[in-house]
C-alpha cells in the first residue's frame, strides 16, 4: 500500500515534487548529486521504497539520472529541440545540408551502427504501395548527440527507385537522402508523421541507453515524391527524455 500524507497525495510524490521545484529554482543545479534514498528517509520520515520511489519519478521524467555506484543527478544532457517543419524544408537538404542541422546548432552529433542492405518488403508495402514480393533498400542508423544515444532510425525506399544510387552505401554525400532523391527525379515533395508514445522494447532501451521506466517517441515519417507516389518511409525511436517536439506554422 503507498503511504500517504494528509492531502492524500503518495509521499513519494511529495518528496519528487519537492525535489523538482529545488532543481527548477536552481538550488540544485546540472550535474549536481540529489539527496541520496538515506537523506530522504531521515528527512521525510518515509520508508526505503518511498525515498526510492521518489528519486525514480524523477528519473522517469529526465530530470535525473542514476550513476551506478554514486548516486542519483540532475541531468546535464540539454534536451534537444527537433524543429519538425523547418528540417524538412526542400531549401535545407536542396542546398547540401542535413536536416539534422535544423536541430542541433554546434553540438557535436556522431551517426553509428549504421547497416545497409535490401531485403523482401514486408510489412511495409501498403505504405509505400508496393506489391507483395517487391524490394526495398534498408537504412539503419543510430544518432549520438553530446556523447549520449537519442534516436535511432530506419528508412525503407524502394529498390526501383534507389538502385545503384548513394542511398545504397553508407554514407549518402551532402543533404543526405533526400537530395539524393532529387537527383533521380523523386525528391520529396509532401511529407507525413503520425507521432506516438510507448514503452520501450529491451533492445530499444539498451541501444537508447535508457534509464528504467523511461518511454520513447515513435515517429514514422512517409515522404512522397511528386504524383503522391511515396519515396521513403522512416521508422524513428527518440529517447522522450532527450527531446522537444517543436512545430510552427502560420495559422
Amino acid at each position: 500500500m503507498t503511504s500517504q500524507g494528509s492531502t492524500g497525495q503518495p509521499k513519494y510524490q511529495r518528496i519528487a515534487d519537492a525535489l523538482r521545484t529545488a532543481i527548477q529554482s536552481g538550488e540544485y543545479g546540472p550535474g549536481d548529486r540529489l539527496p541520496g534514498e538515506n537523506d530522504l528517509m531521515a528527512t521525510y520520515d518515509v520508508a526505503r521504497m518511498t525515498a526510492r520511489q521518489a528519486l525514480g519519478v524523477l528519473q522517469n521524467e529526465g530530470l535525473a539520472e542514476a550513476r551506478k555506484g554514486a548516486g542519483v543527478f540532475v541531468r546535464t544532457f540539454k534536451p534537444l529541440r527537433r524543429r519538425g517543419i523547418e528540417r524538412l524544408a526542400q531549401e535545407r537538404w536542396g542546398s547540401g545540408r542535413s536536416v539534422w542541422s535544423a536541430d542541433t546548432e554546434d553540438r557535436e552529433l556522431v551517426v553509428d551502427q549504421v547497416e545497409v542492405r535490401e531485403e523482401a518488403v514486408g510489412r511495409l508495402a501498403d505504405a509505400l504501395g508496393l506489391s507483395a514480393g517487391s524490394r526495398v533498400w534498408v537504412r539503419s542508423r543510430r544518432f549520438v548527440l553530446d556523447g549520449k544515444p537519442v534516436l535511432f532510425a530506419t528508412s525503407y525506399l524502394p529498390s526501383d527507385v534507389v538502385a545503384d544510387s548513394a542511398i545504397t552505401r553508407a554514407d549518402t554525400g551532402p543533404g543526405g537522402t533526400y537530395a539524393r532523391l532529387a537527383e533521380l527525379g523523386h525528391g520529396p515533395v509532401h511529407f507525413r508523421e503520425e507521432i506516438r508514445c510507448r514503452m520501450p522494447s529491451a533492445d530499444e532501451a539498451e541501444r537508447l541507453s535508457l534509464s528504467l521506466g523511461t518511454p520513447v517517441v515513435q515517429i514514422v515519417r512517409t515522404a512522397f515524391a511528386e504524383g503522391g507516389r511515396a519515396v521513403e518511409v522512416n521508422e524513428m525511436t527518440l529517447d522522450s527524455a532527450s527531446y522537444v517536439l517543436e512545430y510552427e506554422f502560420d495559422a
